[in-house]
């Protein structure tokens, strides 16, 4: 049996539940010097469609760096599934209270701590125009069973899915 997705609509829902389930990234954005610049971000929701929604204060450095160079990367890994998903895409800024409503979570007032009503609040989404996903279902222990196998016997090791997917 084949762990190749049976078409890119699966592999694209692939790359959302990893995404999901992680649901803490580094999103890296382009700085003012061209230099990469990464932070952790929570995710609050990812679509099939391939757009990916974060809360953020609208005068933060990443906000302004998305606003000169909407070209950013997020990137997910999740140690307890063995899986790891990096998305390239486009950002934009922009509040919309209807769906900020829709995305708010009470554990964000540690950050946001008048709610919707922060000043400042903004909504950053990432549409995504690229993926590439790796997935490991097996234990650690297994996974270092088979590493060990490849040392010995010179052949690769079965490491899981690897996957790239287009939007």
């Amino acid at each position: 049996m084949s762990n190749e997705p049976s078409s890119a609509a699966e592999a694209r829902r692939r790359v959302t539940e990893l995404a999901r389930e992680a649901r803490i990234c580094m999103l890296t954005t382009i700085g003012v010097d061209g230099r990469l610049v990464s932070r952790p971000m929570g995710l609050q929701e990812a679509e099939f469609d391939g757009d990916l929604w974060f809360f953020a204060y609208a005068d933060s450095a990443k906000v302004r760096q998305i606003r000169v160079n909407p070209e950013v990367n997020v990137a997910f890994s999740d140690s307890k599934r063995n899986s790891w998903v990096s998305i390239a895409g486009t950002a934009q800024e922009g509040y919309d209270r209807a769906r900020a409503e829709q995305l708010w979570n009470p554990l964000l007032k540690a950050w946001f701590p008048d709610g919707l009503e922060t000043p400042g609040i903004t909504l950053v989404k990432v549409h995504a125009s690229s993926a590439e996903y790796w997935d490991s279902p097996s234990s650690t222990v297994v996974n270092l069973f088979g590493y060990a196998k490849a040392a010995v016997t010179g052949k690769p090791p079965k490491a899981g899915e690897n996957h790239e997917v287009s939007y």
